[in-house]
């Protein structure tokens, strides 16, 4: 019994959907959480955070139709998958968020 790495379920097309789902949630969360912060005189750190957030979660978007073809590819074509630079992406985003909520409690503080 041989183990094929490929597997014709439909496992590229949840992986593809939860990038989506964390990009969306990012870039949404990132943009009211910013805009949120503006109205109510948070610290420019804590508003500029939120928006590199954002940005993580739109360029993240933007690369998920692309990253879904390399995807696909790689698996039929049995070779590895490289992707630091989304993954980067995904931690600069959320340690922005982090940061900038912990600004946020900081203030309210």
């Amino acid at each position: 019994m041989s183990m094929e790495i490929w597997d014709p379920g439909l496992q590229s097309e949840r992986t593809r959907l939860a990038w989506v789902r964390s990009a969306v949630a990012l870039s949404t969360g990132g943009l009211g959480a910013a805009g949120a912060a503006l109205r109510t005189g948070m610290p420019m750190i804590a508003v500029a955070a939120f928006a590199v957030a954002a940005l993580c979660g739109g360029v993240l978007l933007v690369r998920t139709g692309a990253r879904f073809r390399r995807v696909q590819e790689a698996l039929h074509e049995g070779r590895s998958l490289d992707e630091k630079a989304d993954a980067l992406l995904a931690w600069v985003g959320t340690l922005a968020v982090v940061a900038a909520a912990g600004v946020f409690l900081l203030f309210r503080a």
